[in-house]
């Protein structure tokens, strides 16, 4: 049983990943708003209610993805700014990827002064 949850949350993961790709192809403002929404989330919190079924597990991680919502910002201004800037895609996204990752570890410390774990 356990098994065939990870095939069917694999497969829907991989359908949204692909229908939102095919999307962006066609029309980028399309591809653009389906790819903001929190659907990763949406499943991420849906499974993990399914699978728990707690409430206050599930109201925990919203509020954690609330707060890592900021840092993720930093991706989404500078791989934009690298690709205009004519850096390769690889190279832009391996940046913008450092860069985020950076702003999270950075994050994670302010948020510890002011949220004690």
């Amino acid at each position: 049983m356990r098994q065939m949850q990870y095939a069917i949350k694999i497969i829907i993961t991989v359908l949204l990943v692909v229908g939102i790709s095919e999307a962006g192809k066609r029309n980028h403002y399309a591809g653009a708003i389906l790819a903001s929404l929190p659907l990763t989330s949406i499943l991420a919190l849906t499974w993990l209610y399914y699978e728990t079924g707690s409430k206050e597990k599930t109201a925990q991680l919203t509020s954690d993805i609330t707060y890592m919502v900021l840092p993720s910002l930093t991706f989404f201004i500078t791989l934009p700014i690298l690709l205009k800037r004519d850096f390769s895609y690889p190279l832009a996204l391996l940046i913008s990827s450092s860069v985020t990752f950076v702003c999270y570890v950075l994050f994670l410390k302010i948020l510890s002064v002011f949220r004690p774990a």
